[in-house]
């Protein structure tokens, strides 16, 4: 009798072990720091979310989270959404974070964006939506309302930053997030006084600021560029902005401005229309919008890229100056091409 009860005692001792262990110990299969997997919705009963675990290679055994979901009922519970586990994460430690449907937290980084293809893409990408339905809202005016901008000043209202979400985040909010922080911008350290002292309104500024940012990486060179910009439009002078040639083409890749290319009919050829464009041609940085709202007064009018290839330019106040250095410049880009060929 004794030996049967120290049997039992001993299985006892066993079965629990095995389930604490099941429970408490290690239950991840991966060797990196951290591995994500999505609960997608309508998918969040017990076989749906054990099944996705075990194909994405994030638990070794499903056994101690089923026995959780039983005793706990955790299924119910759950929540559709992306989740983190890390290395060597518990069972326990697994389904409480379901439970409780803390998702992993999605960075949305922001830098230099052209086209709203490149932000439909960016956003398609990274959450529970497609580049597709993005763009499609995108290119929305009646969409666009609800955020108080429309298809064509859109970016002014995306400061390039890194954005926290999550992975199942409406669009509209991702948007109207992005714009909040905007706002908040503009508000910090007398930008909206500073543009209004240069002749511009925020949006104007904000255009600015883009051809400058797609000008040069230089920011000793912005400064000077923005001035130049902004006599000539205290001039009523055409901005004859290459970038906005690139822009209105579509065509990021053009290395130098042909003739040919001047005639383009676009609203955004700063070669045949004067003044701003109609929004901007990217995303600028903080620091290049903080540029053309610092930019110093200067006579410049025009400016042209060093023949060294530097990425410089040369500043002048009267063309024939400004147009002997283009002819440097020409000269030695004629034989950089030829040498490619």
């Amino acid at each position: 009798m004794k030996r049967i009860i120290g049997w039992g005692i001993l299985i006892i001792l066993l079965v629990t072990g095995v389930s604490a262990w099941l429970v408490f110990g290690s239950s991840t299969s991966f060797s990196e720091a951290q591995r994500y997997f999505i609960v997608e919705q309508g998918q969040t009963d017990k076989a749906a979310v054990l099944t996705t675990l075990k194909e994405n290679g994030i638990v070794s055994q499903t056994l101690g989270l089923s026995m959780l979901g039983t005793v706990s009922t955790i299924w119910p519970k759950i929540k559709p959404g992306k989740y983190e586990v890390k290395k060597g994460q518990s069972a326990f430690s697994i389904a409480r974070m379901l439970r409780n449907g803390k998702q992993a937290e999605l960075k949305l980084v922001i830098n230099k964006l052209r086209t709203k293809a490149d932000l439909a893409k960016l956003i398609g990408k990274q959450f529970n939506t497609d580049s597709t339905t993005v763009m499609h809202f995108l290119q929305s005016n009646d969409s666009l309302q609800q955020l108080g901008t429309d298809t064509t000043q859109l970016f002014t209202t995306i400061i390039p930053d890194t954005y926290i979400f999550y992975w199942n985040t409406p669009l509209v909010k991702i948007l109207k997030k992005l714009k909040d922080n905007s706002d908040v911008f503009w508000e910090k350290n007398n930008r909206l006084s500073k543009a209004t002292a240069k002749g511009l309104s925020r949006n104007e500024a904000y255009t600015l600021a883009s051809i400058v940012e797609e000008e040069t990486n230089f920011d000793t060179d912005k400064y000077k560029i923005a001035s130049v910009y902004l006599n000539r439009l205290e001039k009523g002078m055409p901005l004859q902005a290459c970038p906005t040639i690139k822009y209105a083409m579509q065509d990021f890749t053009i290395t130098r401005i042909y003739e040919k290319y001047l005639s383009n009919p676009s609203p955004y050829n700063t070669y045949r229309k004067k003044g701003l464009p109609p929004g901007p041609i990217c995303t600028p940085s903080p620091k290049t919008i903080d540029i053309v709202l610092e930019a110093p007064e200067t006579d410049y009018l025009f400016f042209v890229a060093k023949s060294d290839f530097s990425g410089y330019h040369h500043f002048s106040n009267n063309y024939a100056t400004h147009d002997k250095y283009a002819k440097e410049y020409q000269k030695q880009l004629d034989i950089y091409m030829a040498n490619k060929k």
